[in-house]
């Protein structure tokens, strides 16, 4: 299981903070991107993440109405994976086919209460599935344990797509996260905002391990 280290800013200065943070403990991180439509809260924009330089390898999580306008603003950057929101859009075949052609993994993101027959005719086009355990942007929403018996089903029918968990992971529920066995994980408060997020990410990495 791999665990992906999540950068959520709300301006630029704080995501060139938290992208030098990272450099300093990971080679690949996820970057959440949310314009206040398909979910309340903003972010810094594309446009303005992709000025920053990193050596980082990125993947983009677009809560977003629009994925295609913002796959645009990251082409020829970082980012070298797309999940875009299987609720936000209605031709997911056009954003998988846009992430494809700017050469990068196509993966899409699902909301707690989406169900695995309502995207399983998209799974041929895709690298990776992100299975929300909170609802996306909600301050203080609880975490969906009944998300775990969803993943199991998924992985039950396809062993072969990598598939994990991101909302709401932390050191304290990481050992019912790791028994249904998934790809991997993505934690962004519980490693950004500890006091020290490179010993956090390293505790995440010794309890992965163990």
């Amino acid at each position: 299981m791999r665990l992906i280290p999540v950068i959520l800013s709300g301006n630029i200065e704080d995501y060139r903070h938290k992208i030098a943070q990272a450099e300093s403990f990971t080679g690949y991180a996820q970057v959440d991107f949310m314009d206040g439509r398909f979910v309340p809260s903003t972010t810094v924009s594309p446009v303005r993440a992709a000025e920053v330089k990193t050596k980082l390898r990125l993947e983009a999580h677009l809560m977003v109405k629009d994925p295609v306008a913002y796959l645009e603003a990251l082409e020829g950057t970082s980012f070298v994976k797309a999940f875009f929101h299987y609720e936000a859009v209605k031709d997911h075949l056009a954003v998988i086919e846009q992430i494809r052609d700017m050469n990068m993994q196509a993966g899409i993101a699902i909301n707690p209460h989406t169900t695995v027959e309502d995207f399983s005719e998209l799974l041929e086009g895709l690298d990776s599935v992100l299975f929300l355990t909170v609802d996306p942007a909600v301050y203080g929403s609880p975490f969906h344990v009944e998300v775990l018996e969803k993943f199991l089903k998924f992985k039950d029918s396809y062993p072969n797509i990598e598939a994990g968990f991101d909302g709401g992971i932390m050191l304290d529920n990481l050992d019912i996260i790791m028994g249904v066995s998934p790809d991997f994980v993505c934690a962004g408060h519980a490693i950004f905002d500890a006091p020290e997020p490179d010993m956090a990410f390293m505790e995440f990495e010794r309890l992965i391990k163990r």
